[in-house]
């Protein structure tokens, strides 16, 4: 039997069309287009959509979704009346995996496994996956509830629940690209967790609750989180270089940086690099994109590693004015585009994901020793 190298790595686990990835070559594209030209052209709405079908929509296609996605956005009252009632101190993350699960209490079609109702289902947990962030932000700070606006886009609306103000052009855009470029990235450690749950013929809300859980670990989503807590620790862009200087020196890792698909510049952090940029100099928020820079410069030239897109995701989040401990919720409210389309793909061609391990432990035939003799 072959040995898997350490976390599976380059072991191909599956059969896909969602997404593909050249590491070599700095390459990302979903279903054949590539992430920059969706960055540049498309909508997140267009995305889901491609992601799911394969294609991206025409006019009445794209329009059904976004009527879907506008028309599911409402909790049910006993989600909104759980949000009311956690404790305090809660993990955001916590939270949201629990509200996801529960939401299949209330789904009349949480146990139609038919291809219809499974597509109804996604489309429901991408249009709530966003309530359910934004409504426990506002519910924890004692602030009402906003009701969407059903003339935004997904993204607009996201912001404009979260903070009560409606975005401008430029914040709505940057936001929009920002959930394109986490959308999919083949299988991630949450988006594999999701097919091997949804594997089992076990329900979709399951199967995404998997994938939150995965999500929650350090070492997954919450990158981002500690890059804007190294920037916003430091005084000044000199500060920031003698910070990671010292904690490189002392095999700290920098958060941020390298990746383990990645052997060159990741595609998505050249937009987000951008994006930062252009909203530190709205925003005021410079000194966040100059300490960026001059860490980027740094690792780089000290360990000849390339941001990840984690790491200019931070500010550009930070300047849109999103709480930190909402960076890896946001993950998901994007990646919710490409747990579903996953499931419903596994669901497609499903075989039960079981892999074998390689037994390290005493060999077979170990002889029997009586508790009183035991040492």
């Amino acid at each position: 039997m072959a040995i898997a190298g350490a976390g599976l790595e380059g072991v191909v686990a599956t059969s896909s069309k969602i997404c593909y990835i050249d590491g070599d070559q700095g390459v990302l594209s979903y279903a054949g287009y590539n992430i920059h030209t969706l960055a540049d052209h498309a909508s997140f709405e267009e995305v889901i959509y491609l992601l799911w079908h394969g294609k991206l929509p025409v006019s009445d296609e794209l329009r059904k979704l976004k009527a879907s996605l506008t028309a599911e956005r409402d909790l049910p009252a006993e989600i909104t009346a759980f949000l009311k009632n956690v404790p305090k101190s809660a993990s955001a993350m916590d939270v949201l995996r629990t509200a996801i699960s529960m939401l299949s209490l209330y789904d009349p079609q949480a146990g139609d496994m038919s291809p219809e109702a499974n597509t109804q289902k996604a489309a429901r947990l991408m249009a709530r996956v966003a309530t359910i962030v934004t409504s426990f932000d506002r519910l924890r700070n004692g602030k009402e509830v906003i009701p969407g606006d059903p003339a935004l886009s997904h993204a607009a609306n996201f912001l404009y629940t979260l903070t009560g103000k409606k975005p401008d052009d430029v914040m709505e855009r940057v936001f929009d690209v920002a959930l394109i470029l986490h959308a999919d990235h083949e299988l991630n450690a949450s988006t594999f967790a999701a097919r091997v749950t949804a594997a089992t013929l076990s329900d979709i809300y399951s199967a995404v609750t998997s994938a939150i859980g995965a999500l929650k670990g350090p070492l997954h989503g919450g990158a981002n989180e500690a890059v804007i807590q190294m920037l916003l620790k430091t005084s000044s862009s000199e500060d920031a270089v003698a910070k990671v200087k010292s904690n490189l020196d002392n095999k700290i890792k920098i958060p941020g940086f390298g990746h383990r698909v990645y052997h060159t510049a990741d595609p998505r952090a050249i937009h987000l690099k951008k994006m930062s940029e252009e909203l530190a100099k709205r925003t005021g928020h410079g000194d966040l994109y100059e300490k960026s820079t001059r860490v980027e410069k740094t690792v780089k030239e000290l360990k000849d590693l390339n941001a990840n897109v984690d790491f200019y995701s931070a500010s550009t989040y930070y300047s849109l004015g999103i709480p930190v401990d909402l960076f890896t919720p946001i993950f998901a409210v994007s990646r919710m585009s490409g747990w579903t389309a996953h499931i419903l793909e596994q669901y497609r061609n499903n075989r039960l994901i079981r892999p074998r391990a390689d037994y390290t432990g005493d060999a077979d035939g170990r002889p029997w020793t009586p508790l009183n003799e035991r040492s």
